[in-house]
């Protein structure tokens, strides 16, 4: 029942913006870990956030060289401000010193990745008023500007 389940999560979904990347996925349970760490280190991760409760350890994850923040806040709501405040923080680090790395992120389902209809309203009133607090910028391997809001 349990590789059955397993077939059925959505695909992780690699998103590129200027010279960040990103990687959206599911939550992976203990049972599953290992083969969710094997594709984190294929998209070249070097950061994992979770912003939901943890459910799996996170140590395996973290002796493969990952680094596993946990920055939970409530299903379907926006962030709250400090979550963001940190968000850009880590951004503006990780693109900077790591020019090429990717950041995954995940929630309890990652039912956003794909799914039409996927924000809700609360969710998309947020995007709505948000207002960009600093801007990033920073150069690639390639000396390319990169910048963000």
């Amino acid at each position: 029942m349990g590789r059955l389940a397993n077939m059925n999560r959505p695909a992780a979904v690699e998103i590129s913006y200027d010279c960040m990347t990103f990687l959206i996925t599911h939550n992976p349970t203990n049972a599953t870990l290992n083969k969710f760490t094997e594709d984190l280190k294929k998209f070249k991760v070097n950061t994992l956030v979770r912003v939901c409760e943890a459910t799996y350890d996170k140590t395996p994850v973290e002796k493969e060289g990952i680094h596993v923040l946990d920055w939970p806040f409530d299903d379907g709501a926006p962030p709250p401000t400090q979550i963001v405040d940190d968000w850009l923080k880590l951004l503006n680090t990780k693109f900077r010193e790591e020019p090429g790395c990717c950041i995954a992120v995940h929630c309890v389902a990652g039912l956003g990745r794909k799914r039409r209809g996927a924000f809700n309203s609360k969710q998309l009133l947020y995007l709505e008023k948000y207002r960009p607090k600093m801007r990033l910028r920073f150069k690639d391997n390639n000396s390319h500007n990169c910048c963000m809001q």
